[in-house]
């Protein structure tokens, strides 16, 4: 995590983060880093979809159509996201971390991370295997880390 910060600080970017299904988590353990003032912008866990609506602005019919859990929503909650911070990285998460709530078509660990620099967005989906919740939200967290760093350098 103090290689991220030093990373962000040395390049002068700053970050900011829209967190659904990690609650969070990501934020949590960026700011616990000392330093991280200098690079962390804003953190929003809009945990529901009347959250991701008002205040992320996501469009009600993508989420009426797609779901929250969808690479749609995931990437209007990155390009909205940057919008409101003005960060120069942006992160989104939404995804489903159990133990309940999956379906076939979107099981338990099913998981979106969207990240903007600049104009360049990527939207990455990731299927992890544990059904167990922390399990889920820290693998989330531990690719979010990985895709902010390979996109910072």
């Amino acid at each position: 995590m103090e290689s991220l910060i030093k990373l962000l600080t040395k390049k002068r970017l700053k970050l900011s983060i829209a967190e659904s299904c990690t609650g969070g988590l990501l934020a949590s353990l960026i700011t616990s880093v000392n330093g991280a003032s200098k690079v962390f912008n804003l953190g929003l866990i809009t945990y529901s979809n009347r959250a991701k609506i008002k205040i992320l602005k996501v469009n009600k019919n993508i989420i009426r159509k797609y779901g929250a859990v969808s690479e749609e929503c995931c990437s209007a909650m990155v390009i909205n996201l940057s919008k409101i911070s003005k960060a120069n990285i942006n992160v989104s998460i939404t995804g489903i971390a159990g133990p309940k709530g999956g379906t076939k078509q979107k099981p338990v660990g099913l998981v979106y991370i969207g990240i903007k620099k600049g104009n360049k967005i990527q939207i990455n989906k990731y299927l992890f295997k544990s059904k167990k919740r922390l399990s889920v939200q820290r693998a989330t967290v531990k690719k979010a880390l990985k895709l902010i760093l390979s996109v910072a350098k």
